[in-house]
C-alpha cells in the first residue's frame, strides 16, 4: 500500500504535538487523516474512520495510550498497526508497550524520516 492510500490515525492530546504531526503526515503524501485529542475520543472515531496505522502518544488523560491500545486490539474489525509516539523512553514505559503488539516506538518530537519508514514497515506487514 502506498502512502497516499493509506488511512492514518493520530490520537495525541497536546495540540502543538498532533498538529505537527499531521503536517509532516500530509508532508509524506498522506491525506487520509484523522486526528483524535485522547484514547477515548480515539476509540470512538477509530470504528468509523477504519485505519490502517495508529500513531498514538501514551500518557494522555482520560484514557492513556496504553488502554487505548488494549481495547483497539479488543475491536471487532480492527486491523490497525499501532506506534507509539512519546517522550517517556523509560524502560518501564517500553516494557509495558510492547507486549500490546505495537509495531513501532517513536521518540518524540517525530522526525519525518522517522515517520516515513516506520509507518511504511508497518503498512508493509513488518
Amino acid at each position: 500500500m502506498n502512502l497516499s492510500d493509506a488511512r492514518v490515525m493520530v490520537v495525541e492530546d497536546d495540540p502543538l504535538m498532533r498538529t505537527f504531526t499531521v503536517n509532516l503526515l500530509k508532508r509524506l503524501g498522506i491525506v487520509h487523516l484523522q486526528e483524535s485529542t485522547d484514547g477515548t475520543a480515539g476509540l470512538k472515531a477509530a470504528s468509523a474512520f477504519r485505519p490502517d496505522v495508529v500513531l498514538t502518544d501514551i500518557h494522555m488523560k482520560p484514557m492513556d495510550g496504553l488502554e487505548f491500545v488494549k481495547r483497539l486490539n479488543s475491536s471487532a474489525g480492527n486491523h490497525a498497526r499501532v506506534i507509539f509516539m512519546s517522550a517517556d523512553s523509560s524502560r518501564e514505559t517500553l516494557s509495558a508497550a510492547l507486549p500490546l503488539g505495537v509495531v513501532a516506538y517513536i521518540v518524540k518530537p517525530p522526525r519525518l524520516v522517522d515517520l516515513k519508514q516506520k509507518i511504511e514497515a508497518a503498512l508493509a506487514g513488518a
